[in-house]
């Protein structure tokens, strides 16, 4: 196959070597059943982690998804609070630390951005959340965060940020995105409370009313993967990522080797993306995975491997 362009669709990154070890502590991966052959990294997702993985693993390009859980830190947040505060005291510093919670999802990303011109080969995606900015300062964030700061496009996580990936109120975003000629990349997948946020039925009334804009359905659906195909079909400004769900193949409630493959050649091996969910899973470790796929030729592992996400992405 040579020596192919690498691109890591799907990376997260933390400030610190103990932010990533709290985020990997607290997030359990529960979708897709039982599994005991699944390879996770020991990595905390520094900057440093990211680059060194890159090198060892000949990756091009990485695309950092600042994910900014602003309800997960502040269940982090109350948990660390001294037991000896009164209920008051106790009511105003989470109070206090509710209304910081814009501006730290506005920081988070400011820094991901800094991370990218510091280091180009790393391209930040911002995160957006409806439940701490209004659609209106959504969308003009992120118009700032694209024209100023360089962002790429924009991160979603309908099943951990709690709302319907066609919910009206992240029209304004999906409309800055369409203005700006930037993707966006959106969690897919089951959510704990069976809700349906970000399953990839989910998706369809977006797709179809942003034409112009590339979504990306991270994981293939997840532990929806069966829905899929069905979106595929409908909506041609579908891509997708193979990102965790190729980790979890033979799972109880994945997809087999054979169906994956057979999944992404059914949907198209040309709309499909490499990425490792880093540092969850090692992108070595998805590589190879990616290489041992039945069913799809040299030439389509080698789009995967890259050669799509400069495309669908607008990666330079």
């Amino acid at each position: 196959m040579g020596n192919p362009i690498k691109v890591d669709s799907h990376v997260h990154l933390y400030r610190t070597a103990e932010e990533g070890q709290d985020d990997k502590d607290s997030y359990e991966v529960w979708e897709y059943g039982a599994c005991d052959q699944v390879s996770m990294s020991d990595l905390l997702g520094t900057v440093e982690d990211v680059l060194n993985s890159m090198q060892a693993s000949s990756v091009d390009k990485a695309i950092a998804l600042n994910l900014y859980m602003a309800d997960w830190a502040c269940s982090k947040y109350v948990s660390r609070l001294p037991s000896e505060l009164s209920e008051q005291e106790r009511r105003k510093v989470i109070s206090e630390f509710k209304s910081q919670q814009p501006e730290a999802l506005k920081n988070f990303n400011r820094w991901g951005c800094r991370v990218s011109r510091d280091h180009p080969e790393i391209v930040a995606f911002v995160c957006a959340d409806v439940n701490v900015l209004t659609p209106e300062q959504g969308a003009s964030h992120v118009r700032d965060m694209v024209e100023n700061e360089g962002a790429g496009g924009v991160k979603l996580h309908g099943a951990a940020q709690g709302y319907f990936m066609d919910d009206k109120r992240l029209w304004a975003i999906y409309d800055a995105c369409r203005e700006l000629g930037v993707p966006v990349i959106g969690h897919s997948g089951p959510d704990t409370g069976g809700r349906g946020f970000a399953e990839p039925r989910a998706f369809a009334e977006t797709l179809k009313g942003f034409p112009e804009v590339n979504f990306v359905l991270a994981h293939m659906g997840g532990g929806s993967w069966r829905q899929t195909q069905e979106i595929a079909d409908n909506h041609p400004n579908a891509f997708f990522d193979c990102c965790e769900i190729i980790e979890w193949i033979n799972s109880e409630l994945g997809p087999t080797d054979r169906e994956l493959a057979k999944l992404i050649s059914d949907v198209g091996p040309h709309r499909v993306m490499m990425g490792s969910d880093f540092p969850w899973y090692d992108m070595d470790h998805t590589t190879g995975r990616i290489l041992e796929l039945p069913l799809l030729s040299d030439e389509q592992k080698q789009g995967i491997l890259g050669g799509n996400a400069v495309r669908i992405l607008g990666l330079k």
